[in-house]
């Protein structure tokens, strides 16, 4: 039987120096490590990338997490960040001493060393290809990003980083299976400059993914229902294509396609009076709202496809 060891921070902080010191590995660029498992984390999803719900908002890519029942996927999506002129450096999974450890990401002026994995649009394992700031606006490489240059009009095209052979699609760095990677002269200055941490908003969204037993991998076996989402709290976009589906396929009837449709719509629209409500955010007690409302339609969709009725 596998064994899952889940060692805090304390203990991380005498044990991996030593380990760093007796062999070399590419997962010491960066040193704070919040949590080490002995199992490393699923491959990656293939996933599409929902289109960029408003100018400044930046992408975030998706990454297995660690809580208590494993690994859960905490879908990509679309943030604004804590202001002008950061970028994002994704967190990730470094093999070292014998344990995998999550080196959390972080906003900087310049992107830092990610571990070389390949996260996709725009993260391609080094730098960040997928757009740049220009005098306090960021500017969009829609060749890498799906951008609606009918919302967002701060665009160009520069083809030429598009690799289509991506490769592999580890999710850590280091040991059996994983990138080996190690970072540059670029990434190792990179960590030195002045960092800010993931907004609250970034926290809550990794929160709630842990609360959706669908994004645990012992439940969707590697393959999430909800990758990505274009905004923080919101799931209607993946719900309406799972509803077509089901209705285009035949597993789900006309009076199931509408029953959940109608409740889709009423989520939608409690989301847009609390946003009117509260200066176009949720707040965290809505957050949690949705996300149960949001579950149990996520529910409905599967058991109407699977043809299974919940128990009176």
């Amino acid at each position: 039987m596998r064994k899952l060891n889940f060692i805090r921070t304390l203990l991380l902080a005498l044990c991996v120096p030593l380990a760093l010191a007796s062999m070399p590995s590419p997962a010491t660029a960066q040193i704070a490590v919040g949590i080490s498992v002995h199992v490393g984390p699923p491959a990656l999803p293939v996933y599409v990338q929902p289109p960029c719900p408003t100018e400044g908002y930046l992408w975030t890519p998706g990454y297995w997490a660690y809580g208590d029942a494993g690994y859960y996927w905490v879908p990509g999506v679309w943030v604004a960040p804590p202001r002008v002129g950061l970028l994002w450096t994704p967190g990730y999974w470094g093999f070292a001493g014998g344990v995998y450890g999550w080196h959390a990401g972080y906003w900087g002026p310049h992107v830092g060393f990610y571990g070389g994995v390949n996260y996709g649009f725009g993260y391609g394992g080094a730098g960040f290809v997928g757009g740049e700031w220009r005098g306090g606006r960021f500017a969009y490489n829609t060749a890498v990003l799906n951008v609606n240059t009918t919302v967002v009009h701060n665009t160009f095209v520069d083809r030429t980083v598009v690799h289509e052979n991506v490769g592999v699609r580890a999710s850590f760095n280091g040991g059996p299976g994983g990138v080996r990677a190690m970072p540059t002269a670029q990434e190792r200055a990179a960590e030195h400059e002045e960092h800010v941490n993931a907004t609250s908003e970034q926290m809550g969204h990794e929160h709630m993914a842990s609360q959706d037993r669908s994004n645990f991998a012992s439940e969707n076996h590697g393959r999430p229902a909800n990758p990505a989402m274009s905004r923080v709290g919101e799931r209607a976009e993946n719900q309406q294509k799972r509803i077509g589906n089901g209705a285009a396929s035949g597993k789900m009837s006309a009076g199931e396609t509408a029953h959940v449709e109608k409740q889709e719509q009423h989520i939608n629209q409690q989301v847009k009076s609390d946003r009117a409500a509260n200066g176009g955010k949720l707040t965290p007690t809505e957050k949690k709202q949705v996300n149960k409302e949001q579950n149990k339609t996520s529910k409905e969709i599967h058991n109407d496809k699977n043809g299974k009725k919940d128990p009176k």
